[in-house]
């Protein structure tokens, strides 16, 4: 639906003749947003749709279509993965496995493959390779700015063996020891918090609105909503207040880190 969307609105600034520069200045928004909303990886709140029919005097007809919040969206991982490349703060959080952005490779080759139907090999290792491109995002010392926010049990669960999870959480820890990514545990002591519905994905853009993605079994979404992204940045801040401080985080790593390198 967003890529339709996007279609007609491209249709209707060709046929007035502007370029998206020109309709992004009339609607005062930005081109690079414009140009998002064209191939369908943004849907416009409703304020930048109503601006967008004044700048094109299409009436409400942008307003009134506009996709519903709660339509799936089909491609969904390509949107947030396109998303996260262009975000210059991404918040994560994490229920039940490594943020893909963090992830190794053999933790990446434990996982990757997990599921129904069964997924062939060349598949895999398709996969497997942009998820490691993903994480190249962090060879720049400073941008993005990265926080994770993982719940314990994404610390405890040995995927691919002992080995493969010492591995992994040494390599988010000493990404936490030279500051490059705020990592929070959220305890299992404190019992149930605002995000264990779901995992979650925050980013913010320099020229853009920000965005959320959640994602569960088989299903995924991003959502553009300012009245959505406000409503679960609130929620990301109640369970972040709840997590480990960052040293205490670090030192949970660090020791769990070393049970899977003692484990026999």
């Amino acid at each position: 639906m967003a890529s339709v969307y996007g279609n007609w609105l491209k249709q209707q600034r060709e046929a007035a003749g502007l370029t998206q520069q020109d309709l992004a200045e009339r609607a005062l928004m930005t081109r690079s947003h414009i140009s998002h909303i064209e191939a369908g990886r943004r849907v416009p709140s409703k304020d930048d749709a109503r601006r967008l029919d004044r700048a094109l005097n299409t009436g409400d007809v942008l307003t009134n279509f506009l996709p519903e919040n709660t339509a799936a969206v089909a491609d969904y991982f390509e949107s947030a993965r396109q998303l996260e490349q262009q975000a210059t703060v991404i918040q994560e959080f994490a229920i039940s496995f490594i943020p893909g952005i963090l992830q190794t490779e053999r933790y990446a080759r434990a996982i990757i493959p997990i599921g129904y139907p069964p997924r062939s090999a060349q598949d895999c290792e398709r996969t497997i390779v942009s998820r490691l491109e993903r994480g190249k995002l962090l060879a720049d010392p400073v941008k993005p700015v990265v926080w994770a926010v993982l719940d314990e049990a994404v610390l405890r669960r040995p995927v691919g063996g002992p080995e493969v999870m010492a591995e992994q959480l040494t390599y988010i820890a000493d990404l936490v020891e030279r500051n490059r990514v705020r990592a929070h545990v959220m305890p299992f002591a404190l019992g149930p918090h605002p995000l264990m519905q779901s995992m979650l994905t925050l980013m913010w853009f320099e020229d853009q609105p920000p965005v959320a993605y959640t994602e569960g079994l088989r299903t995924g979404k991003v959502h553009d909503s300012p009245d959505v992204v406000e409503e679960l940045q609130g929620s990301y801040n109640l369970a972040l207040s709840d997590a480990l401080p960052l040293r205490e985080s670090l030192d949970l790593l660090r020791s769990t880190a070393k049970e899977f390198g003692h484990h026999d």
